[in-house]
């Protein structure tokens, strides 16, 4: 037996914790978007996906030399 089988057999010798109460939502479930909210979102993306922003210049001075 190799040394990686042991490694996978104790992994596997411990069940997986149970997940966290933290993980789920409560209250309301968000409302879904309406047939207008979700081809305005495809319109945006859809420009952003075509667009490049224009890299912004970088300092002449470093936070050292600036100080």
């Amino acid at each position: 037996m190799s040394s990686t089988e042991r490694d996978v057999d104790h992994a596997l010798a411990y069940p997986e914790p149970p997940a966290s109460p933290l993980w789920h939502r409560h209250g309301t479930k968000a409302r879904p978007l309406t047939p207008e909210q979700q081809r305005r979102n495809r319109e945006l993306l859809d420009i952003a996906q075509r667009t490049t922003r224009p890299r912004s210049p970088r300092p002449t001075k470093t936070l050292a030399e600036a100080n």
